[in-house]
């Protein structure tokens, strides 16, 4: 291979080194707050397992443990039994000054219960962190049915007064008691869990997989399956604009051997990654996500207007490369003729990952969530590394392929030069769209593919690019032919004039925490589920006209109550739903059952197709 291998080490040591600063300086953030909050750290829930048994679980953060003797149990409105926990671990506490049994990871105690009806479950406990700090004691209650089986609610702090505020099963927050910790209770006496045959529960949904992935804290475990995942969303809309941008840098250095190919895709696919990584640290240290900072006009069209020149280039018009002066110094201190060359691959790299924004995808939302909940950007920080490595696998095959798919030399490669500006140009039409009104998107589609075809047609004479050239003028003429006569889908630009417009499902849009509350409030014993969307979002106009159309949907939701908030603006309302909600931006659909509570393990990010989002509605009661 005609590349030299110091050039890729010397290009991977400079990603890394920035890197492994990077979440160095991101770690400093957590000086500030060393410590979890008792609701974090001890994530608590409780539920009937069966009509005779309450099960309690706790979800214990790495680097804490619960002490055993601190666990009570006490109902209104029913009998409990013995508790039955699992043995834990016996260690010298300092705090203490005695042997003492504690336990890790998760929890999970099963207590059985006498009597029939509603009744309200109440459980005490401490725990403390491994760096020394010990919480005082919590306690957390929840409405049960005894008896009947049926789901509990999720769990409130004593003395809430706020019945919508659940953000799913572990979404309790404990009351802080200031007072001095009491006597500690007495042991609760450990046996065999009784035999009980739990009601069969919906699979686990994709978000329950990626956070117990993440809570795992196994970097072995989070590496490749978070590879696994961006390779998964290297295909979706947010991720297709990189290829043209790395296709036409190739092409743009004209004879390209395969090596060479995979270095400069390497290059830029690290570039991108870490900016990628970088967004998605800044988003979860920051609680609220960068992808609406991202999406407002100003910056839409200044990386159109990038976009635009670098399609520039392809036509001829100038040279797009760093200035003489700068490349020379990079290629002395590189040793290489092409050194400028990488580091502007890197930084355009870089600049794509600005370009296309973070999507919000289950991926990237279950590593948000975690950083933001646990400050730990180590973990976090390597899940969305490997992510977007795993994004960038289809762009390091199209570099490697350079040598074979691609023309080394002649007439041919002018003219995929040109296709490639075309796309160019494709894009920044597409980056901007969201901004656009409808008919101005619809007309400048028709002009693109008019005066490409046209010049398909007027420059070549073989077939398959007259061919080619018709086809593109036809879809132009189709594009203004719909504008002209009242259409206002790009997609679907005659849809209006051959009844093909497939009505979607009818929303009622709320704006505020206030309006939610109402809605849930009253549901006339309806389930009800709320859809974020913002116009710059992809995915939720993916789910609009290929998701809310079908018939199958439709008809399942008949019986649902249709919220939507649109968070576009981006301003504090939509801001506080968001948070409310712990989520970083759209799309994201929540189930509330008919007592508006929100169902556990039922949450949709990202897009789905029709099948995909029926089995997530099967959750509905």
């Amino acid at each position: 291979m005609s590349f030299s291998l110091t050039s890729i080490s010397r290009v991977l040591a400079l990603a890394c080194l920035t890197l492994f600063a990077t979440l160095l300086l991101a770690g400093g953030a957590r000086a500030a707050d060393d410590f979890l909050d008792p609701a974090i750290a001890f994530r608590f829930e409780a539920r009937m397992a069966d009509p005779q048994t309450v099960e309690v679980r706790y979800q214990i953060a790495d680097g804490y443990y619960m002490y055993r003797e601190r666990f009570a149990f006490r109902a209104a409105g029913a009998k409990l039994g013995m508790a039955e926990i699992p043995p834990g671990k016996v260690k010298y506490d300092e705090t203490f000054q005695k042997d003492v049994e504690t336990h890790k990871g998760e929890l999970i105690i099963r207590i059985p219960v006498e009597g029939s009806g509603p009744f309200t479950f109440t459980a005490s406990s401490q725990g403390c962190a491994d760096a020394g700090l010990c919480y005082p004691p919590q306690e957390h209650s929840a409405r049960l049915d005894a008896g009947g089986g049926a789901p509990a609610a999720p769990a409130l702090p004593i003395g809430a007064n706020a019945p919508h505020m659940s953000t799913g099963p572990l979404s309790s927050q404990p009351a802080m008691d200031t007072a001095p910790a009491p006597a500690p209770a007495a042991p609760v006496q450990a046996g065999p869990a009784p035999a009980a045959a739990p009601a069969a529960a919906p699979a686990p949904s994709e978000m329950s997989r990626i956070d117990a992935v993440l809570q795992g804290g196994r970097l072995l475990t989070i590496v490749p399956a978070f590879i696994l995942l961006g390779l998964g969303l290297a295909f979706t809309p947010c991720v297709l604009p990189m290829v043209p941008i790395l296709s036409s840098i190739i092409v743009g250095e004209g004879q390209v051997s395969r090596g060479r190919g995979f270095l400069l895709s390497l290059t830029y696919s690290l570039g991108m990654a870490i900016v990628y990584t970088l967004l998605g640290i800044a988003a979860g240290l920051a609680g609220e996500g960068l992808a609406a900072a991202l999406q407002n006009p100003w910056v839409l069209g200044a990386f159109a207007l990038l976009i635009v020149a670098m399609a520039m280039s392809m036509f001829g018009f100038y040279e797009l490369q760093l200035p003489s002066s700068l490349q020379s110094r990079l290629a002395n201190a590189s040793g290489r003729q092409s050194g400028g060359k990488l580091v502007g691959v890197f930084a355009m790299g870089a600049i794509s990952a600005l370009i296309v924004g973070p999507c919000v995808a289950a991926p990237l939302a279950g590593a948000l969530v975690y950083i933001s909940q646990t400050r730990d950007v180590l973990v976090g920080g390597a899940a969305l590394f490997a992510m977007a490595a795993g994004m960038s696998i289809p762009l390091l095959l199209v570099g490697l392929s350079a040598g074979s798919l691609l023309p080394r030399a002649g007439a041919w490669m002018e003219s995929v030069k040109r296709l490639f500006g075309v796309l160019m140009l494709a894009m920044a039409l597409w980056l901007v769209s969201p901004v656009l009104p409808p008919m101005v998107q619809m007309l400048g589609w028709a002009l693109l593919l008019l005066g490409y075809g046209f010049y398909l047609l007027r420059k070549h004479k073989h077939w398959v690019a007259m061919a080619a050239g018709a086809a593109f003028a036809l879809l132009g003429g189709i594009q203004l032919v719909g504008a002209a006569t009242g259409g206002r889908d790009a997609l679907a630009p005659l849809a209006h004039l051959t009844g093909g417009v497939h009505q979607g499902l009818a929303f009622k849009r709320i704006k505020t925490v206030d309006d939610l509350d109402r809605e849930l409030a009253d549901t006339g014993g309806k389930t009800v589920m709320l859809d974020f969307y913002a116009d710059w979002c992809v995915s939720c106009k993916e789910m609009e006209k290929l998701t809310f159309v079908d018939p199958a949907v439709q008809v399942r939701l008949a019986n649902t109550i249709l919220l939507q908030v649109d968070v576009t603006a981006n301003d504090a309302a939509d801001k506080a739903m968001l948070k409310r909600f712990k989520l970083f931006g759209p799309p994201g659909i929540i189930l509330f059952a008919p007592n508006g509570e929100e169902i556990p393990d039922s949450r949709v990010i990202g897009y789905q197709n029709p099948e995909k989002f029926l089995a997530s509605l099967a959750r509905l009661p």
